[in-house]
């Protein structure tokens, strides 16, 4: 098997370490691991791509690139340019250093490759690690991602539903925030919303007098309702959520022939 590892948090991010090695193991012997990371870290940034300047590829070492973009224009570079040749069969992107859970996946650079993936027709999974008192003072905070992220994604790849039409599936997979002693299973789960949750802004004065807004965020153990992703990670389980990049609202189709 030939994979593709991006990322949002950079190329020389620690979770983009742990998918390596989890990708060289997924991919046996036999198989090729190719990174094309942004060579800056471009969290937040969802499913932008770079449509309006050119970016810059740099060779790092064998099959390791960086790229001066969003994680989507690294899946483009990747397919269109590094891996021209070599397309991969399988394109992971992660692991990202805190949830994209629920709300949080609209925002998501992490999520935004695997979308990229997708739309080009290649099998994509995003893969996350949860942050809260139960990991984030572990000696590995990416200790559940590491142990448990092989074993999910050789599950997902031979029971997950994977298709080619025109919005094709790609997966959305988060890690819950615990040791891998702690992790309690795995669950389907759909996309979670943290109710009066979203991010909002924060003004600040620099010592030169000039005025400055600062995004923030908001606490992450807020539960979501039940069953859904965020929920089911707070639980200890890891939430496998499947995605689509079709934003159509089509519980709403029907009843919108009331205007033509």
């Amino acid at each position: 098997m030939r994979i593709l590892i991006t990322n949002d948090d950079g190329i020389n991010a620690p979770g983009l370490e742990v998918l390596h090695e989890i990708a060289t193991a997924l991919a046996g012997n036999a198989g090729e691991v190719w990174s094309v990371a942004p060579a800056f870290e471009q969290s937040g940034v969802g499913h932008c791509i770079s449509y309006t300047r050119p970016m810059m590829v740099s060779k790092m070492a064998e099959r390791r690139y960086a790229a001066e973009g969003s994680p989507a224009d690294c899946v483009l570079a990747g397919l269109h340019d590094v891996m021209k040749d070599c397309r991969p069969d399988l394109v992971l992107s992660g692991v990202n250093r805190g949830n994209n859970a629920a709300e949080n996946a609209v925002y998501s650079g992490t999520v935004g490759a695997a979308m990229e993936a997708a739309l080009q027709g290649v099998p994509a999974v995003a893969l996350s690690q949860y942050y809260g008192p139960g990991n984030r003072d572990l000696a590995d905070t990416f200790e559940a991602a590491r142990v448990h992220g092989l074993p999910t994604l050789r599950r997902l790849l031979d029971k997950g539903v994977w298709t080619r039409d025109d919005y094709g599936i790609f997966y959305n997979i988060n890690f819950p925030p615990v040791s891998a002693a702690e992790v309690r299973g795995l669950r389907a789960a759909r996309q979670g919303f943290r109710r009066d949750m979203g991010y909002g802004v924060q003004p600040h004065v620099s010592p030169s007098g000039r005025r400055f807004l600062w995004v923030t965020g908001a606490p992450q153990q807020q539960p979501t309702s039940p069953g859904s992703d965020a929920d089911v990670n707070l639980q200890g389980y890891i939430s496998v959520t499947p995605m689509r990049a079709d934003l159509t609202a089509h519980d709403a189709l029907e009843a919108l022939k009331a205007i033509e």
